[in-house]
């Protein structure tokens, strides 16, 4: 299969969809492998570590759309929407519950597109997904810190507090991996941390594991309007699979906090988490809303692109070189690739996606063999 690694165009995006070892494998695995010219060149993979790797150097994103699969980190932005084609797979982050354009781009498209953030493994877990989730949680709290200093607008508090003086409080909405990296974080700075979550079995998994240091909180409004009032920064780290994020802190709940305090959305990829939230870039990341610092970047885990690109291939590879050996077919005979198919053949294939955005599913097996057989949502519960 001819397989094009394209440069990243999203706002400060350095992260790349191969490193040069994931391309050695895939060209070792008997596949053609095109990289866009300096696509990893900001983060220390050069275009002859590439060269070496068995890629061959391509200078425009057309010559990468060219190939039968296209390898990426995020979204295609604009300006790639006309370059995909009918039947070529796209497989990276989409995040389209709360992206109507993007999907329609994508039905209009006809291409194959599998999203990372559906993919699951054996036990219902997305693969996928963690190791960004546990770069975007450990980020949360150091932009969090940063932006609660007075020369950033912040309230002039220091997480760890100092001797004498009490730590930063620090509330997190969300017990799943960005949440328990993100209270790892801040505990380590020494923070008054509390984790809010409905699983009461996460929230005992999490007491055994941080002990006394950390406080479990099970969520409902009452208690997350209760905490929020005196937490100095706030961290929503909320997923449902797939699905538009839940709206679970409102503004009211927002006015509440001091002048000062500082809210980190994890949650924005899928529509964000607080009802004030609305997305940003890294070159203008925060905004104010009745006095409260919002921080609410849609690619967080750009911001250490080496780290994330490592942790991101290590992932992905083993899925990667599943669909390149066997095509996109006899790949989703894999439930877990199959969950992650979520636009086919101008057809939506998620569940979760098609109710959001109201379209109509089709059920992802009906493409299995060649057979297209429409399914609505309600016949596969």
């Amino acid at each position: 299969m001819e397989i094009g690694i394209p440069k990243e165009i999203k706002n400060r995006e350095y992260r790349v969809g191969a490193t040069p070892g994931m391309v050695r494998a895939l060209v070792e695995a008997g596949h053609s492998v095109k990289v866009q010219a300096l696509a990893g060149y900001e983060i220390g993979f050069f275009d002859d570590m590439y060269q070496q790797a068995g890629a061959t150097i391509v200078q425009t994103p057309a010559d990468v759309y060219a190939c039968e699969m296209v390898i990426k980190v995020k979204e295609p932005q604009e300006s790639e929407f006309p370059l995909l084609k009918e039947g070529q797979i796209l497989f990276c982050y989409l995040h389209l519950a709360p992206d109507p354009v993007q999907t329609q781009h994508l039905i209009d498209s006809k291409c194959v597109a599998i999203a990372y953030e559906t993919v699951t493994d054996r036990e219902g877990r997305l693969p996928l997904l963690v190791p960004m989730s546990e770069i975007a949680g450990r980020i949360a709290i150091q932009v969090g810190a940063t932006s609660l200093q007075m020369n950033n607008g912040g309230n002039g508090v220091l997480l760890g507090g100092v001797p004498g003086v009490a730590p930063g409080k620090v509330l997190v909405i969300g017990g799943g991996v960005v949440g328990t990296e993100a209270a790892r974080m801040a505990l380590g700075l020494g923070a008054d941390v509390t984790i809010v979550d409905r699983d009461l079995g996460r929230l005992r998994t999490l007491d055994a594991f941080f002990g006394p240091a950390l406080k479990t909180l099970y969520s409902t409004s009452q208690s997350i309007e209760e905490a929020i009032v005196n937490s100095d920064l706030v961290i929503g780290a909320v997923l449902i699979p797939g699905k538009t994020a839940p709206k679970l802190i409102t503004e009211k709940m927002i006015k509440k906090m001091a002048p000062g305090s500082v809210v980190v959305d994890v949650a924005i990829d899928q529509g964000g988490c607080f009802e004030t939230s609305r997305p940003t870039s890294h070159d203008d990341p925060t905004y104010v809303i009745d006095g409260v610092i919002h921080y609410c970047v849609t690619n967080m885990p750009g911001a250490c692109a080496r780290t994330a690109t490592q942790a991101l291939t290590n992932a992905t590879i083993v899925y990667a070189l599943e669909i390149a050996n066997k095509g996109w077919r006899k790949a989703i005979l894999s439930e877990g690739l199959r969950n992650g198919l979520n636009v086919c053949l101008g057809s939506v294939t998620n569940s979760h996606v098609a109710a959001d955005l109201g379209h109509t599913f089709v059920a992802p097996e009906s493409f299995i063999n060649g057979n297209l057989e429409c399914a609505t949502s309600s016949e596969l519960i």
